[in-house]
């Protein structure tokens, strides 16, 4: 598979599977097993994965573009690609002694669909540092966590989850397990019922207990923290990124047929044809999305060819994607007035998801702070 036929089967799905479910699945806040029953088959699920595993080995543009795709019919659906997206590349990167390599070819084979469960309510946005703590028995590991926001929980047949290592003697100092969909004492902790991204099952979990085998220790102890950056950070704000371009995009094409389609039938004109001060909004939903286009294609770059700003254009990509997608769905919801106030359009649940992107871990105001020691030269943690 190439990039071209990848984003292709994404526009196919998006159209076919998302689109025409969209509405109700957010309405009901239900989790669309359709999708993942359409992007596995089609080689989606494990596009990052080498050959050897099965998968297409292709890079960051294909999953941005795909994501954008995705999200231009369904956040929701979206979003939980690209979880399982970031938790393939954790698993994908283990450290040697883990027995993953049956985990990878599921996910490849589009059998197997898996998620990150990092934030815990404890450490709420700082969600590379977990307070649960590992508790090593004999070989094995024992995990007790409240975790928080885990995308398709009760859905996912594995979870990439974080806790603090036996011996770590820092919030930074901890470890990522492979824990899997049935394992006893892992447990849903009850609805989701978000104002945003509803469909997606980003519910909280339990672990009571889980014992964990070495074979599904993802990293050494104390090692997950630099995991969490140099793997999931990339890619994780390049996805959410991507997803606030999909939403966007949805809201300009969203807006534009609205204006094209209501009339003042007194005047014999289209909303747009009448009211230049609307088409002067809509041009300026497009200037940001596009500039939002720009800025992803310059972080996907800085990731192909890493360099010393590239930490810096992670950190600014999600933070401007948030205000972006705010602003410009924000200007939808206006342009269409009670057509979208009425929830007569999708613009209405555009609005709602693209303000998951700001509460999300890091959120924007964590990664400004973050910008800005950066610019200072100010150590990050």
């Amino acid at each position: 598979m190439n990039h071209e036929t990848a984003v292709s089967k994404a526009k196919e799905i998006a159209e076919q599977i998302l689109a025409p479910a969209a509405r109700q699945n957010d309405k009901d806040a239900r989790f669309s097993s359709e999708a993942i029953a359409a992007l596995g088959p089609a080689g989606l699920l494990g596009i990052t994965l080498p050959a050897e595993a099965g998968g297409a080995a292709l890079g960051p543009r294909t999953v941005a573009a795909v994501i954008a795709t995705l999200a231009e019919a369904d956040a929701s659906a979206a979003m939980v690609y690209l979880m399982h997206t970031c938790a393939t590349a954790t698993i994908a990167a283990a450290r040697p002694a883990a027995a993953v390599g049956q985990t990878l070819k599921d996910i490849a084979a589009g059998r197997h669909l898996t998620t990150l469960a990092f934030s815990e309510a404890g450490s709420r946005s700082h969600f590379w540092a977990p307070v649960s703590r590992a508790k090593r028995n004999a070989g094995n590991v024992h995990l007790t966590a409240k975790k928080s926001w885990v995308t398709s929980a009760g859905h996912a047949q594995s979870y990439v989850v974080s806790a603090l290592a036996p011996e770590g003697k820092s919030p930074t100092e901890s470890t990522i397990y492979l824990i899997a969909g049935g394992t006893p004492g892992l447990s849903v902790a009850g609805p989701w019922d978000g104002l945003g991204m509803r469909a997606n099952a980003s519910a909280p979990m339990i672990l009571e207990d889980c014992e964990v085998e070495p074979g599904l220790q993802l990293t050494d102890d104390g090692a997950g923290f630099k995991a969490m950056l140099d793997v999931v950070l990339p890619l994780f704000n390049l996805g959410t990124s991507a997803v606030a371009l999909g939403l966007c995009r949805a809201a300009v094409a969203g807006t534009a047929t609205h204006l094209n389609a209501a009339r003042f039938e007194h005047l014999g004109q289209s909303l747009g044809e009448s009211l230049p001060t609307l088409r002067a909004q809509l041009a300026t939903m497009q200037i940001d999305t596009d500039g939002l286009a720009a800025r992803i294609d310059d972080l996907v770059d800085h990731l192909e060819r890493p360099r010393d700003t590239t930490m810096l254009r992670v950190l600014e990509s999600k933070a401007a994607a948030g205000d972006i997608a705010i602003a410009v769905t924000s200007a939808a919801m206006r342009v269409c007035g009670g057509a979208a106030f009425s929830k007569h359009m999708a613009i209405e649940r555009l609005f709602r998801d693209a303000h998951a992107g700001a509460v999300m871990a890091p959120t924007g105001d964590v990664l400004r702070e973050f910008i800005g020691k950066a610019i200072l030269g100010i150590p990050l943690f």
